[in-house]
């Protein structure tokens, strides 16, 4: 069996922020197993779609066979951009089943494991969108959320050596990204032109953080959320 130590579960790792944090993993040396609606080409493959609980939780007993994950990544998410007025109920729905349900599920499952070898770190792909972002309810909301578990998970869990951190990426060149904001309208460049350091980020930028936080030099880091954005927080996040 191999070394639970070195196992990390990424969910969303087919393609984008996921698809670079699986392979920062496989460079770290972690045996890495990614589930995705989307057949992932990194590490072993595990093909769901995460927005259903039955299928999740069976994309989960495959991730498992083959023996415990103690590094995991909560990343699989969707958008929905709409403004409230537009914004439908099955949406919010959609979102919250994704983007939140979908991470409680993924660290029910790993949990028992983590706290057998006493070691665990779990990372919850937040948003700056947290903070508040035009046409965004459902993510917004479900983003937000995230942020609220990794902050009760790190009180709860760290005696069994578990850190639980979340990241909020800023906007980042990822196909999510471009279709929520096409690069010809007004709106994608005036946030291009409101970040400090006058570029949108780079799934790799995201990774390098996660790699961090999943690292075993990072157990005395828990309960907190590191925004990813070139700067676009500093008047927006609390000190």
């Amino acid at each position: 069996m191999t070394d639970p130590t070195q196992r990390l579960l990424v969910t969303g790792g087919a393609s984008g922020i996921g698809r670079a944090i699986a392979e920062e993993g496989l460079s770290l040396g972690w045996d890495v197993v990614v589930i995705d609606r989307d057949k992932a080409s990194v590490g072993q493959a595990v093909t769901a779609g995460l927005s259903d609980p039955d299928a999740t939780a069976a994309a989960l007993d495959a991730a498992l066979a083959d023996g415990p994950v103690t590094r995991l990544v909560n990343n699989v998410g969707a958008v929905f951009p709409h403004s409230l007025e537009e914004q439908t109920l099955a949406e919010v729905d959609a979102a919250y089943a994704l983007n939140l349900r979908c991470a409680v599920q993924c660290a029910q499952a790993v949990l028992s494991g983590m706290k057998a070898a006493g070691f665990g770190r779990i990372v919850n792909m937040s948003s700056r969108a947290a903070l508040g972002k035009e046409l965004r309810t459902a993510y917004t909301a479900s983003k937000a959320a995230l942020i609220g578990l990794t902050r009760v998970w790190a009180l709860e869990l760290g005696e069994h050596g578990i850190t639980v951190n979340a990241i909020g990426p800023g906007p980042i060149a990822t196909d999510l990204f471009t279709r929520a904001n096409p690069a010809d309208s007004p709106r994608t460049r005036a946030i291009v032109q409101s970040v400090p350091v006058r570029r949108l980020g780079t799934p790799g930028d995201i990774a390098h953080a996660a790699g961090y936080f999943l690292g075993d030099r990072a157990g005395f880091v828990t309960g907190q959320t590191l925004y990813v954005c070139g700067g676009m927080t500093v008047n927006n996040a609390p000190v």
